[in-house]
């Protein structure tokens, strides 16, 4: 394998790509953390938002293809937790199609396409709805949930990514020629990992379905089955290069 392998991390709704900042400093030597904002958060504060799942999925590839263009043999992998698990996958064929597939793609905590209901959920919701229901979801503090300028903003994310989310039915004809990762988590039950196996019709190749104790944020909080999915593809493609030719 040449280089270190980048992974690009896609966030789960409402938030921006700052969450993955501390997996900068937990992740291995062999693993480059590459998180992806959306367009309209984080770093991508200035640009317009997305305004359907095919512009999200095009303005992420695009990022991708660019952040790959320094070296064409770096090998790379996509993860996407909750609504980051269609968005990641949906960039990782779109990138592949362009020329660069991943090694691999991990999806987490996040329901497959067909499972997704093609009504915007939170349309028909005033904000002190919503709110709870961010609240109870969990991922966003608590502190930042008050009235103020940060609410708001939180407020109009998750109500972006709802609308985006709506969309994601039409993804359940998303193929890949690579192996997915797929994790969740036993005590999560908006993803649970009977509901979340039904991902690996979702690729060509076999896939892996990696069940981890705790809730729907477990991954997020402690990352260690993602560095075991990493792992074990380098400790693979070790052997493979010392295999007699």
């Amino acid at each position: 394998m040449t280089g270190r392998l980048r992974l690009y991390c896609f966030p789960h709704s409402g938030a921006t790509a700052s969450v993955y900042r501390p997996w900068q400093t937990m992740a291995g030597p062999t693993t480059d953390i590459r998180p992806v904002d959306r367009p309209g958060r984080g770093l991508r504060t200035r640009e317009p938002a997305a305004a359907s799942l095919s512009e999200l999925v095009e303005a992420c590839a695009r990022e991708v293809l660019a952040d790959l263009a320094d070296d064409p043999h770096v090998p790379w992998m996509t993860f996407g937790h909750s609504f980051g698990s269609v968005v990641s996958l949906a960039t990782a064929a779109a990138v592949a199609e362009a020329g660069r597939a991943p090694v691999r793609a991990i999806v987490s905590a996040g329901l497959p396409p067909a499972q997704h209901s093609a009504v915007d959920e939170a349309a028909g919701l005033d904000d002190e709805a919503l709110l709870a229901q961010i609240s109870d979801i969990g991922g966003t503090p608590k502190s930042l949930l008050g009235a103020g300028p940060v609410r708001d903003r939180i407020l109009r994310h998750f109500r972006e990514d709802h609308a985006i989310r709506s969309q994601f039915s039409r993804q359940r004809g998303l193929r890949v020629d690579i192996p997915l990762s797929i994790i969740s988590a036993r005590g999560d039950t908006y993803a649970p990992p009977d509901r979340m196996s039904a991902w690996a019709e979702h690729s060509t190749v076999p896939s892996e379905q990696v069940s981890v104790d705790g809730d729907h944020f477990a991954v997020m909080r402690d990352p260690q089955p993602v560095w075991a999915v990493i792992h074990r593809h380098i400790t693979r493609e070790g052997q493979h290069a010392h295999q007699p030719g």
